[in-house]
C-alpha cells in the first residue's frame, strides 16, 4: 500500500447513532475549529505565548509519535517509505492542513520540506489572536517532529521557516536531525521538560534572540530582499504594492525603463509567494527569433520542424507551479500575442506539432520598458492582452527618480564585489560617493552596478575613489546624465576638450594644438574637471 492510496471514507468508521467514531482503527473526537482557537487563546492568555507554544509543541509531538507507531502495523506498506510518507497524508486527512511535500533526502540524513496550505492553526491564530511575529502552527510541528523522530529512530525536529499566521503567503516546514539544528532557540519548544523550563529561562532566551534579530534587520524603508533597496518612497510604495501582490495569484505587469530593476523586484514577488519553492523563470521575449519564440513557450513535438528531434516542454510547462516572468512583454510579435492571450485565458498550451492540449499552473508576470498604453493606441499591441496582463500594475521607478537609493545599491555592490573578486575594497570615499550622487544613471540600476564594479577592480587603496569612476561620472554635475537634460556651454567644452584627449591616446601636447591653445591652458581646465595623469 503506498500513503497516496490511504482514502478518508476507508479510514473513518463511525455508528450513526454516535457515540464512538474511530479514525484508522484508533478512536477519534469530531472537535469543533472555534472551540479549538478559543481554547488556544485561553492558553495564550493565561500562560503566556512561550508557555501555549510549549504545550499545543509537545501535544502534537505525543500525537505524531503515537500515529507512527499505529501506522507501522495498521496497513500492509509497500515499502518503509511509503509509511514515512503516510504521515503527513494522515494529517491532512484529520483536517489539520493540505500537505504538499517539497522534497526529502533519502538515508543516513533524513530532511523533509513542506508546504502547509490552510492550516487550521494558522486560521484559529488569526482568527481569535491576530497577526503574529512568530510561526504558528505549534501543534502540526510537533506532529511532524514526533512522526518522523519515531520512523527513524532518533530526534527529529520540524519548525516552521514561513507561516501564513504571520502574515506569509504559505506555511513552509523544515525538518532536520536535531544534531544539525545547532543552537537554534526553536528547539527549546520540543524538549520533555519545556514547560518548567520556559517558565524561567526561555523569555529570557528568546528575548535576547529577538534583540540580535532586531539588529540584524535593516533600517526602516530599506528592504534586504533579492538585492533590492528602497530608501526612496517612489521605490517603497512599489516594495509594498509587491508584497500585498504575493500573497495571491493575480497577473502583474511591471513596468519601468530598462535596467532600473523589474526583474530583481518580479524574483521578489514569486519568493513572498505562496510559490516560493517552485521554479522561477524568466524568458526575454525580444532576444528570442519570432521563429523560435512559439516552441520556447509552448514547446513543441518531435518532427515539428526541421531539428526538432526530440519531445521538449516549453517554459510554461517548465516553470509549473512557479512562476513565469515574460520579460519585455513589449516587444512580442503580434502573432504570438493572440496565442499567449489564449493561454492565459485557458491555463493550457499546445506543443508546436501537437494536437493535445496540456494544462498549467503558473503565475505569470510580465515586463516592459514600453508604453504599453500607447503602443495599444498605435496598433502595435492587443488590447485584450494589455488588460489581460495589466490587473495589477507595479511602476519601478528609474534610479534618478529615487536619489536616496543610490548610494545604499552603491554600498552594497561595492561588497559583493569585494567578496567575489577578492579585492581588498571596503567602501566609498566621500568625493566618489558625491560624484555618484552627482550623476543622473540614464542606464539605471544596471549601470550603477557596472560602475560600482570597474571601480572597485580598478581601486589602488581601501576605498573607491573619485579617480577610479569611469570619466563620464569622475566630472558630472549635478543634473548631468538625465536624458534631455540641458547642457551648459562649460558642459559642452568640457566634453569636447576630454574628447579630443582622447582622441590623441591622452598624448596632451597633441591635445592643446589640436583644440589651438597652450599646454598650460589644457592642463589647469583639465585639473579644474577632476583629471589627473595616470600613475605608472
Amino acid at each position: 500500500m503506498r500513503a497516496e492510496d490511504l482514502d478518508l471514507r476507508e479510514l473513518l468508521d463511525f455508528e450513526p447513532g454516535g457515540g464512538t467514531i474511530r479514525f484508522a482503527g484508533e478512536r477519534a473526537l469530531i472537535l469543533d475549529v472555534v472551540a479549538f482557537g478559543l481554547l488556544r487563546r485561553e492558553l495564550v492568555e493565561s500562560l503566556g505565548p512561550t508557555a501555549a507554544r510549549v504545550v499545543l509543541t509537545r501535544f502534537g509531538y505525543a500525537h505524531g509519535w503515537r500515529t507512527a507507531e499505529a501506522l507501522r502495523s495498521a496497513f500492509p506498506w509497500d515499502d518503509e517509505r511509503e509509511w514515512h510518507r503516510a504521515g503527513g497524508r494522515l494529517h491532512q486527512l484529520q483536517g489539520m492542513l493540505v500537505y504538499e511535500p517539497v522534497g526529502a533526502v533519502e538515508g543516513p540524513r533524513p530532511f523533509a520540506q513542506a508546504l502547509w496550505k490552510e492550516s487550521v492553526e494558522a486560521e484559529a491564530h488569526l482568527a481569535h489572536l491576530g497577526l503574529s511575529s512568530e510561526p504558528v502552527c505549534w501543534m502540526s510541528c510537533g506532529f511532524a517532529s514526533g512522526y518522523l523522530g519515531y520512523c527513524h529512530g532518533r530526534a527529529i525536529c520540524c519548525v516552521e521557516e514561513r507561516c501564513r499566521g504571520r502574515g506569509d503567503a504559505v506555511c513552509v516546514m523544515a525538518g532536520r536531525p536535531r544534531e544539525e539544528w545547532g543552537d537554534d532557540p526553536r528547539l527549546v519548544y520540543f524538549e520533555p521538560d519545556a514547560l518548567d523550563r520556559s517558565l524561567r529561562q526561555v523569555t529570557a532566551a528568546l528575548r535576547r534572540a529577538d534583540r540580535k534579530l532586531a539588529a540584524r534587520r535593516p533600517r526602516s524603508g530599506q528592504a534586504d530582499d533579492g538585492g533590492l533597496v528602497a530608501e526612496s518612497a517612489a521605490m517603497r510604495h512599489a516594495l509594498d504594492l509587491a508584497r500585498r501582490v504575493a500573497l495571491v495569484d493575480s497577473t502583474v505587469l511591471l513596468a519601468g525603463e530598462s535596467g532600473s530593476g523589474k526583474e530583481a523586484l518580479a524574483r521578489f514577488v514569486h519568493a513572498g509567494s505562496a510559490r516560493a519553492l517552485r521554479p522561477f523563470v524568466a524568458v526575454n521575449c525580444a532576444a528570442v527569433p519570432e521563429t523560435l519564440l512559439e516552441s520556447e513557450l509552448f514547446g513543441h513535438a518531435r518532427g515539428a520542424f526541421t531539428g526538432a528531434t526530440q519531445d521538449r516542454a516549453g517554459l510554461f510547462e517548465a516553470a509549473s507551479g512557479g512562476t513565469l516572468l515574460l520579460d519585455e512583454i513589449g516587444d512580442l510579435p503580434t502573432a504570438m500575442q493572440a496565442k499567449l492571450l489564449r493561454v492565459l485565458q485557458e491555463r493550457e498550451v499546445r506543443r508546436v506539432g501537437e494536437n493535445r492540449v496540456r494544462a498549467v499552473d503558473v503565475r505569470v508576470l510580465a515586463a516592459t520598458h514600453r508604453d504599453l498604453a500607447a503602443e495599444v493606441a498605435a496598433g502595435r499591441f492587443r488590447q485584450d492582452l494589455y488588460y489581460r496582463l495589466r490587473v495589477i500594475e507595479i511602476r519601478v521607478p528609474p534610479l534618478r527618480e529615487r536619489r536616496e537609493d543610490v548610494l545604499p545599491l552603491a554600498r552594497r555592490h561595492v561588497a559583493l564585489v569585494a567578496a567575489r573578486t577578492g579585492c581588498p575594497v571596503t567602501g566609498l570615499t566621500p568625493a566618489a560617493a558625491d560624484q555618484l550622487q552627482r550623476w543622473g544613471w540614464p542606464g539605471n540600476v544596471r549601470e550603477l552596478q557596472n560602475v560600482i564594479e570597474r571601480a572597485v577592480v580598478l581601486a589602488r587603496g581601501r576605498r573607491v575613489d573619485v579617480e577610479d569612476l569611469p570619466e563620464e561620472v569622475r566630472i558630472a554635475q549635478p543634473g548631468r546624465g538625465s536624458p534631455g537634460a540641458p547642457r551648459t556651454l562649460a558642459d559642452v567644452e568640457r566634453a569636447h576638450v576630454l574628447a579630443v584627449l582622447r582622441g590623441v591616446g591622452g598624448n596632451r601636447e597633441r591635445a592643446a594644438a589640436e583644440l589651438g591653445i597652450g599646454s598650460a591652458t589644457l592642463y589647469r581646465k583639465l585639473k579644474e574637471y577632476g583629471v589627473t595623469r595616470p600613475r605608472r
